[in-house]
């Protein structure tokens, strides 16, 4: 009798597939359950301020430097990750070594040693020169031997430890002037300079009596040859935030004394080459005794001070050759000189198409036309300088300086502003930019802008519980990679300010954006020096960083360059992939910086972590006669 099949041989697959499936869901459930478990129980997002500060030696808001300790409750990520690095990192991660006192003040790419190799014409040798891979330092910038935490903001404006600065030279040779003095055991700012004798105060106010200052139309401004920027400081209680820079020259250490008074600050030079600064950045440029010629090699710097300033933007000039039949004398100059400088400098004016606004007293005030419709039928009688042909207006790392006009965006009508307006200040901030708004920064748009803002107002609120930010412990913070400049607008509610920083080898160039938001910062490329002095910023935010370096130029050295900005007991925060952070904590390791990998902000699965770093308190040695 034959048996039938029909059925059966179905019916016995199926119950061993349901079998099986059963089987693999009930076990890849207690995997998952087991994962959940383990991750919970090993979570290292801080539960409060007090929790997070121990982590990361931050029990006393004054990092006191006699008691430090080591955090106890590290995340260990070596059992689960295998990394491989290479062995210019194995080298050094075992003790990186304190450099000689004589390079406590070293400025890498502007060495005075260095500078005497180069061209002296258009003060080229005070430019930035970096030195090649060769002479680069594998050592630690060493504080001076009595280095004291400086005072807090606002204090810090007027105030500063001689210990941590000890030039006196300032002091001594603009005494008349007011810059600085020397009161015991610090400097003391009393916000004077060579052509406000009055003070700062008084000679914005003067200034504000000219143009509106408080109005929150003007938000950004440059400050060329800044002196011990004073007039920046003073501009800050108004809402407007100077980037103020100097040459590292025979004025010793004034940007230095700038940034440890909390105010922005950078050595840089106009000489040969463009500003590290996006076209159309600055609503308002000063120059107040800067020795700048402004009107030699064709009319050169003012075309640049051209390119940088917003359209409808001020440039203010006082001293040499502004009310030269008054201070002719004293300035050791001939009338006639005075007389044909101040005239040439009227005339290059007239050929970028500026107005003259005032001149009273000690100031003269230009303004740059809000398009160039009108200008480029100025053309038609003023031949030169040309306006540029092909020219992208941004570019502005080690791009030389040309005798044209920077193009501004097309407009189609006599008052409609080049490249869009901006807000007032405080709106500014969260408006969307111009640069944005109209399309020209690839794949952002103005719900991508908005997004990024509410992302990093929750990783601020995030990092708060890591760091004491609402308690004045920083004042100088520095932002590797600002993309839209989200990280330092999140942080505009506390007594802070940002140096936004642009990778110049950057796919997509944000920094114009930065500054239609009223923010500040600059272009760099991380495998050189920055143009600072050492020990001048007390928090940096490192987003991304070394994932973009990693395969350009030695970490190590970017490390070490971060070693030297920071303050002694200041602050870093990476974000990265784990493979990237255990690499830079094994070399941050040997330069006496205690850290923590901590979780993302959304938690233990995000594979992006966040490694806080604070550097110890070390100094060098007294040199021995």
């Amino acid at each position: 009798m034959a048996k039938e099949y029909s059925g059966s041989p179905k019916h016995h697959h199926i119950e061993s597939r349901r079998k099986r499936l059963t089987w693999i869901l009930g076990v890849s459930g207690l995997c998952i359950l087991s994962y959940i478990f383990g991750a919970w129980q090993n979570t290292t997002t801080p539960i409060n301020q007090s929790e997070a500060y121990s982590k990361v030696d931050c029990t006393d808001q004054t990092f006191p430097s006699s008691q430090s300790s080591s955090s106890t409750n590290t995340l260990d990520f070596e059992s689960h990750h295998s990394v491989e690095i290479n062995n210019s990192i194995e080298a050094v991660t075992k003790k990186i070594s304190p450099c000689d006192m004589k390079f406590s003040e070293y400025t890498p790419c502007q060495d005075p040693t260095r500078a005497r190799k180069f061209d002296r014409r258009m003060l080229k040798y005070r430019e930035r020169h970096c030195p090649p891979k060769e002479e680069l330092l594998l050592c630690m910038i060493p504080a001076p031997p009595k280095y004291k935490t400086p005072f807090k903001w606002p204090q810090s404006r007027d105030y500063a430890w001689y210990d941590n600065i000890p030039h006196r030279e300032l002091s001594i040779e603009k005494a008349v002037q007011n810059w600085i003095q020397v009161e015991g055991d610090r400097f003391r700012f009393p916000g004077g300079g060579t052509m406000f004798p009055r003070g700062a105060n008084a000679y914005i106010d003067d200034i504000n009596e000219l143009i509106p200052l408080t109005t929150g139309k003007i938000r950004t401004a440059i400050d060329t040859g800044c002196g011990v920027a004073s007039w920046g400081a003073f501009l800050l209680k108004r809402d407007i935030l100077t980037m103020s820079f100097a040459p590292r020259d025979t004025h010793e250490a004034q940007v230095q004394f700038a940034l440890e008074r909390g105010v922005p600050a950078m050595i840089g030079v106009l000489a040969s080459q463009r500003l590290p600064y996006p076209a159309r950045a600055f609503d308002m440029a000063h120059c107040s005794r800067c020795l700048i010629p402004w009107a030699d090699n064709d009319g050169l710097y003012l075309i640049e001070l051209d390119r940088v300033l917003r359209p409808g933007g001020y440039w203010i000039l006082s001293g040499p050759p502004i009310r030269w039949k008054k201070y002719w004398r004293g300035w050791a100059r001939t009338q006639e000189d005075l007389k044909q400088e101040q005239d040439s400098i009227e005339e290059v004016a007239r050929r970028l198409c500026w107005k003259k606004v005032v001149e009273k007293n000690d100031l003269a005030i230009w303004q740059k036309p809000l398009n160039h419709i009108q200008c480029i039928k100025n053309k038609k009688v003023y031949k030169t300088p040309h306006i540029c042909k092909s020219d992208d207006p941004d570019s502005a790392w080690y791009r030389n300086l040309e005798t044209c006009i920077t193009p501004l965006p097309e407009v189609s009508g006599d008052n409609e502003v080049a490249g869009g307006a901006v807000e007032n200040w405080p709106n500014r901030a969260f408006a969307v930019p111009p640069r944005i708004s109209r399309g020209t920064i690839p794949n952002v748009n103005k719900e991508k802008f908005e997004e990024d803002n509410k992302l990093w107002n929750e990783r601020i609120t995030y990092y708060g519980k890591m760091i004491p930010l609402e308690h004045g412990r920083y004042r100088n913070i520095m932002d590797m990679n600002a993309n839209l400049g989200g990280f330092a607008a999140a942080l505009l509610k506390f007594p802070v300010w940002v140096m936004n920083v642009v990778p110049a080898n950057s796919d997509r160039d944000s920094l114009g954006v930065i500054y239609e938001r009223g923010l500040i910062g600059t272009y760099h490329d991380w495998c050189e020096a920055f143009s600072t002095y050492p020990r001048t910023y007390d928090l940096i935010h490192a987003d991304g960083i070394f994932s973009i370096y990693q395969d350009r130029c030695d970490i190590t050295y970017i490390l070490l360059e971060m070693d030297r900005i920071l303050r002694p007991e200041g602050t870093v925060i990476f974000r990265d992939t784990v493979e990237v952070l255990v690499k830079v904590q094994a070399i941050s390791d040997g330069m006496k910086w205690k850290s923590q990998i901590m979780d993302h902000e959304t938690g233990p699965f995000n594979p992006e972590k966040i490694l806080v770093a604070v550097k110890s308190y070390w100094t060098g040695e007294t040199t021995r006669q």
